[in-house]
């Protein structure tokens, strides 16, 4: 299925850029003593990581409903993605304390011009990949595609204060260094939350958007035959959903013209609606004397 090459496929990307950008972070910030390049290199660590989960939660993902997962794999998307974003709060926040100590206990802080191309090196390189992956999470619906590509997007950000705190360390600012290191970890953090809330949602079964649920409504109200609905559900199932409604028609209507119509909108629905991969209607009469309608 195309949806998951090329999840994998932007997830090997993500290793092998990563894999380059911590070596060289860490290096650079091993020598220089900066706080904040320590920080940046931790946190493509996590990207690393992310990566990884992201690629093996695509495999496990994409495969076929069984006898034991008659609704498919899907949801192991939103397990891989929790977990990436628990290691990301846990680090986030070691960083944060490593960063405030930075300011308050003295370390030599050496300014070397590698510094700031490694930070040039690493914003090129996270741009490249958060266009790749902005691109095809969207396109695809994928969560964890679409998680990886905000952490680049957001790595750009993080290493464009890095280098600010480089520039200003020649003009003696050198505490700038700890507050930027403080500033990493703060948003490895949020970002990690923000994961983990998208994920608990949708393992946790939270309904269609009220939008989606609109457009459902809209369309079953282009049809006069159907009088009334009720029991309207909504249930993730990996990136897309499954809803479940009654409908009443006429009662005087034939058992196959009735399901005829439950049938016609069953397909309409799906055809028009993405997001939305499986309908059941349960077919109910109704008295044609009474406007039922709603």
């Amino acid at each position: 299925m195309e949806r998951f090459k090329v999840a994998n496929t932007a997830s090997i990307l993500g290793i092998a850029g990563n894999i380059f950008l911590f070596i060289i972070k860490i290096v650079v910030g091993v020598i220089s003593s900066s706080q904040a390049m320590i920080a940046d290199a931790m946190n493509s660590a996590s990207d690393i990581l992310s990566s990884i989960m992201t690629f093996i939660g695509n495999r496990v993902s994409s495969k076929e409903a069984d006898e034991d997962h008659n609704l498919g794999h899907g949801k192991a998307e939103y397990i891989y993605s929790m977990l990436i974003s628990i290691t990301m709060i846990i680090l986030g926040f070691t960083i944060l304390y490593d960063s405030i100590l930075s300011i308050f206990i003295k370390n030599e802080y050496n300014f070397t011009i590698w510094l700031v191309i490694v930070c040039i090196i690493t914003i090129f390189t996270k741009m490249c990949l958060y266009l790749y992956t902005n691109k095809i999470g969207k396109k695809y619906n994928n969560l964890l595609v679409e998680a990886n590509s905000k952490d680049h997007r957001n790595d750009c950000l993080i290493t464009f204060f890095n280098l600010v705190a480089a520039i200003l360390s020649l003009l003696h600012v050198k505490y700038i260094d700890g507050i930027v290191g403080i500033g990493i970890s703060l948003w490895i953090i949020y970002t990690g939350f923000k994961i983990f809330k998208d994920s608990y949602d949708v393992l946790m079964d939270k309904t269609i958007s009220v939008e989606t649920k609109e457009k459902v409504l809209e369309i079953i109200g282009c049809h006069d035959e159907i009088l009334k609905i009720s029991h309207f559900n909504a249930t993730p199932v990996g990136y897309l959903y499954q809803v479940s409604f009654s409908i009443f028609v006429d009662g005087n209507l034939s058992t196959f013209k009735s399901h005829e119509i439950a049938n016609k909108l069953e397909r309409e629905i799906e055809r028009k609606i993405p997001e939305i991969y499986l309908t059941i209607i349960h077919v109910n009469p109704a008295k044609v004397n009474k406007d039922t309608k709603k």
